[in-house]
């Protein structure tokens, strides 16, 4: 434990592994459950809907020759990768940075380990409102969006952070 407890912010992988769990067990719950394009009523605005997406965000690409699964591999592994590196190097004094790392990484591994496994990843969340369908998603979708807005917040908090310091200085 003793890499864990030094200046970087790895302590927050556990957010990683929490949602990484969730990603992979919702998915694996919706392939072994329902037929592919089955869809559930949840809600009136919500379904439960079984899609594979071979392409990335909103199937961009999905119907290209196969290439495309090694391509978004890639990218994933390497995404995960740079996301990992950040996180040791973010220190433990910016936790809301770390978190956001903590969610992308998360993500980016639960939908590599599908690109990995199937060749495609398993979408399921299924939103819709007055007549617009938004594409399918899923759990690891959803917290990159997370990360992503948090480390939005974190930089704005970071330029403020300046900004007071600076004004310090002078």
């Amino acid at each position: 434990m003793g890499f864990l407890a030094n200046k970087s912010s790895l302590r927050w992988l556990w957010i990683t592994a929490i949602f990484l769990i969730i990603d992979q067990v919702s998915k694996q719950w919706v392939a072994g459950s329902m037929e592919l394009g089955q869809s559930i009523n949840v809600l009136s605005f919500f379904n439960i809907t079984y899609a594979q997406n071979h392409g990335a965000a909103f199937s961009f690409l999905a119907d290209q020759g196969g290439w495309q699964r090694w391509f978004f591999t890639s990218i994933a592994a390497i995404a995960s990768i740079v996301f990992l590196v950040w996180l040791k190097r973010t220190p433990k004094e910016q936790p809301i940075l770390a978190a956001s790392l903590a969610c992308m990484l998360s993500g980016a591994v639960g939908n590599l380990i599908d690109r990995s496994l199937f060749g495609y990843v398993i979408d399921f969340l299924d939103f819709y409102v007055n007549g617009y369908h938004w594409p399918t998603f899923n759990v690891a979708d959803s917290i990159i969006f997370v990360g992503a807005a948090l480390m939005i917040i974190d930089s704005f908090m970071q330029d403020k952070a300046n900004k007071v310091n600076n004004l310090k200085e002078s």
